[in-house]
């Protein structure tokens, strides 16, 4: 997308007999395509924080018998957070003893 270096608008791409060119909608701006005119960007990602409190949050937390969608192993770790309002149940998020997969009951 370009803008109008005068006023920020989107600006359109035109056509007359012979050219082809960015004008403005809302002044008398315009600008012939001399080039192709590629550019492409990338937004960055934030970095997501981890709602559970990282690493330190499965410090103490028990075990139960509970089967890895990743391994298929027949244990891991538990914990409960209230993550809805008071009237919903509480949420069960759990992750693998062998390899460390986290996921939760929906």
């Amino acid at each position: 997308m370009w803008f109008c270096p005068l006023d920020g608008t989107l600006l359109q791409i035109q056509t007359n007999a012979t050219t082809h060119y960015f004008a403005c909608t809302t002044c008398p701006y315009s600008q012939p395509i001399t080039t192709p005119q590629i550019q492409k960007s990338y937004p960055t990602r934030k970095k997501v924080d981890d709602i559970l409190g990282g690493e330190k949050a499965w410090e103490n937390v028990d075990r139960t018998m509970a089967v890895c969608p990743a391994c298929s192993f027949g244990e891991a770790y538990f914990m409960q957070m209230q993550i809805r309002s008071a009237d919903e149940p509480m949420s069960v998020f759990y992750k693998c003893v062998k390899c460390s997969h986290q996921w939760n009951d929906k």
